[in-house]
């Protein structure tokens, strides 16, 4: 074969990012789903805003803690049986929330089924894939892939807000579970656990192309003796050492706010506020659709730029961006949509996790063959954080009957997030990557 025909194949690589992608739209219906069914479940028992931002609050700290766990279950098992079940998980979760009669029920079926099957189809199986499979262009993909769950977002969430209305709220579960089980069989025959299970190399890699398989098995491999481990053993063993770099704890702080100021808050509760103000729910989640849209464009634009600059610089602004709209959403909520909305919405969607990429980047380059676990470690502190802000933001409004302090506490915490990362350690995100503790 000519080095022509060789350079114009296709690399396994982007087919694998493609049935990843297509793994994190099915996985991400729920994602769209807490803040729309509110409403319904509470019409029809009778729970309050409370119990079921605990429900919330209990898959978001799963969805976070399973995460590097995962990452760890991924290097093992391999990437395709860990996603599969993961999907399984979900669509099992979500069908089975249409027999809830009892609040205790929805905690079980919302958090805990959910909440571990999101958790393994979390941010870092973005940030497994880009960094087993490419060895440039890492950014762009795990924005790309980040995207994923923003569009799953944007799919579902129209249809999910029509049916919660009218046929009801069980059909909508229904439609989450199909979702996700509907991937499962594109992973099953085309995700691959890694280059070296089709004889290449990482996109982008130079090496010599006779040693491909062998090279792309040893690209960014842990030690032997963690390899042979249990995962529960080896995804500690990377914590106990990323928590002596004080790199770690800025990531973990900023990403902590992050999930705080995304899932937890707007994701959770911007459908009821607005209900609170008199727009109808549809048109709230139709707000939420567009900021999805947005999210793509921003996400994958993040990733491009964190290919080409500072991402503490870029953590910064982003954080400091979203202040300010949190700032002043109060002012801008109303029964109608309003053209300051709609900006807030735009600019919002840009902002929405275009923290992933620069994140991740820090991660890989800091930490070096640990750097998928370590962002697993950041990204369950990111749902820690949006598992108190959901239950946080919900007994705010029973205790007051608005969310406006919910609001203005976000705005404050964004600023923290931003000088945070703008005082990570310059040589952070810029060195080559070498395992923690290697020497």
């Amino acid at each position: 074969m000519s080095g022509t025909e060789t350079t114009r194949r296709l690399h396994p690589a982007w087919i694998v990012a493609a049935v990843a992608f297509l793994a994190l739209v099915g996985a991400a219906g729920f994602r769209a789903a807490p803040g729309v069914l509110m409403v319904p479940l509470q019409q029809e028992f009778g729970w309050s805003t409370t119990v079921l931002s605990a429900a919330v609050s209990i898959n978001l700290v799963l969805f976070g803690l399973t995460a590097p766990f995962a990452a760890a279950l991924m290097e093992r098992f391999g990437i395709r049986a860990v996603t599969a079940t993961a999907l399984v998980m979900i669509g099992a979760g979500s069908a089975l929330t249409v027999l809830v009669t009892e609040s205790w029920q929805i905690l079980l079926t919302w958090g805990l089924l959910i909440g571990l099957g999101t958790g393994s189809m979390a941010l870092v199986f973005a940030a497994t894939i880009a960094n087993t499979w490419f060895s440039k262009s890492r950014g762009l993909v795990i924005g790309i892939l980040t995207a994923g769950s923003a569009a799953g977002q944007l799919v579902f969430l129209p249809f999910i807000a029509m049916l919660a209305q009218d046929p009801g709220w069980r059909q909508a579960s229904l439609l989450i579970a199909a979702g996700a089980l509907a991937v499962v069989p594109l992973v099953l025959k085309f995700l691959k656990n890694s280059p070296a299970d089709v004889g290449a190399l990482p996109y982008g890699d130079t090496a010599p192309e006779e040693g491909a398989a062998e090279a792309a098995a040893a690209t960014a491999e842990p030690a032997d003796s963690e390899r042979s481990s249990n995962a529960a053993v080896r995804a500690l063993q990377v914590l106990r050492r990323a928590s002596k770099v004080r790199t770690f704890w800025a990531l973990v702080a900023g990403f902590a706010i992050c999930g705080a100021t995304t899932n937890g808050l707007i994701g959770t509760h911007f459908i009821p506020s607005a209900h609170d103000h008199g727009m109808p729910e549809t048109t709230a989640a139709g707000l939420l659709a567009v900021v999805g849209v947005f999210d793509i464009l921003g996400t994958i634009a993040s990733g491009w730029l964190t290919d080409r600059y500072n991402p503490k610089i870029l953590l910064a602004v982003y954080y400091q961006f979203r202040g300010i709209g949190l700032l002043v959403l109060p002012l801008l909520l109303s029964a109608t949509v309003q053209p300051s909305m709609i900006v807030f919405v735009v600019i919002y969607g840009l902002d929405w996790v275009a923290t992933v990429p620069p994140t991740a980047a820090i991660c890989r380059k800091t930490f070096g063959a640990d750097g998928s676990v370590v962002f697993g470690w950041v990204f369950a502190a990111h749902q820690l954080g949006a598992a108190a802000a959901a239950l946080g933001a919900g007994a705010i409004r029973d205790a007051t009957g608005q969310y406006t302090y919910a609001w203005f506490g976000a705005a404050a915490m964004c600023t923290i997030a931003a000088v945070i990362s703008a005082t990570i350690r310059k040589d952070a995100g810029q060195k080559e990557p070498v395992p923690v503790g290697a020497a």
